[in-house]
């Protein structure tokens, strides 16, 4: 939780913002020094406001909620710079979900490392009717993601990584998850 800095300069004092005629009140002064010493911390904040939008630059707190307006859940765990690159992308990966690759980026940004990806679908063209469907009778991706060397599988988290392609791929599609 934010809150206030002691001794915050404001940037914009309000005895500064009355006429000269009441600058040499007392009680006026030290009236607008309280005020000044609450406001401070809100017009700063709001005077940093682009800052605290872009997730380059969003303090680590504000870019959890920077998330939920994207629409991301980056894991807690991940190191700053992963969760800051998953929530810049967030757009560009909105518009590619469902697809091989907006999958394999998905799962790139949670684990680190590159998935190998194998989807049952296809395409064909024919002249002529009656020609077989091409791929399977049902869509299925299977994900063959490796561990690292170091940590093995226990560094993979098989119920967030199940959780997170099934949020990935088209609900009629099926999917096999491999930790190798």
């Amino acid at each position: 939780m934010r809150s206030g800095i002691p001794g915050l300069p404001t940037p914009h004092p309000l005895i500064d913002q009355l006429p000269s005629i009441y600058l040499e009140q007392d009680f006026l002064q030290r009236f607008l020094a309280a005020l000044d010493d609450v406001l401070a911390p809100v017009l700063l904040s709001i005077d940093n406001l682009p800052a605290h939008l872009d997730p380059r630059s969003a303090p680590d707190d504000f870019l959890d909620w920077l998330a939920q307006w994207v629409a991301v859940d980056p894991h807690k765990d991940s190191p700053p710079e992963l969760r800051r690159a998953a929530v810049r992308g967030a757009v560009t990966r909105h518009a590619r979900r469902g697809t091989v690759s907006g999958l394999a980026e998905a799962l790139r940004l949670e684990t680190g490392t590159e998935p190998e990806i194998v989807e049952s679908g296809g395409t064909a063209w024919s002249t002529g009717p009656g020609t077989p469907l091409p791929g399977q009778d049902r869509p299925w991706v299977i994900i063959r993601i490796r561990a690292a060397a170091e940590g093995g599988e226990g560094q993979l988290d098989r119920v967030r990584l199940e959780e997170l392609i099934g949020a990935e791929v088209p609900a009629h599609v099926g999917f096999t998850l491999e930790l190798l």
